[in-house]
């Protein structure tokens, strides 16, 4: 959550910074680059947390805590670099999504060995 509130106070610096008001959500495109870097992470946050909660009720709460925390510095390098360049958050988008499919595998993996094996 304070990833997320990090993120929107990023937004809001940008908004004063280059004069453009709510709702608007075009202008300046480093604004742009901020605002899209801000909103993707957003999106991606509840796939998150529902994976790290299952993963880690259901394989292991060690193994889902690097994984969680892995994932949540890759996001803030993707925030980083998008807000740089666009060409900035490639490497720490395919990072992040390789560990939420990671994140995926473990939490069926623990759901599997769960429910079908004794």
């Amino acid at each position: 959550v304070l990833f997320l509130a990090y993120f929107a106070m990023q937004v809001i610096y940008a908004r004063r910074k280059y004069k453009i008001s709510p709702p608007e959500t075009t202008g300046h495109p480093e604004f742009e680059r901020t605002f899209r870097a801000q909103a993707n992470c957003s999106e991606y946050f509840p796939v998150f947390i529902s994976l790290l909660w299952v993963a880690g009720i259901f394989f292991h709460q060690g193994v889902t805590a690097a994984c969680g925390l892995l994932y949540l510095y890759s996001r803030l390098k993707y925030f980083q670099g998008y807000t740089a360049a666009a060409q900035g958050r490639l490497a720490p988008l395919y990072a992040s999504a390789w560990l939420l499919w990671l994140l995926v595998g473990l939490a069926l993996a623990g759901l599997l060995a769960h429910f079908l094996w004794p």
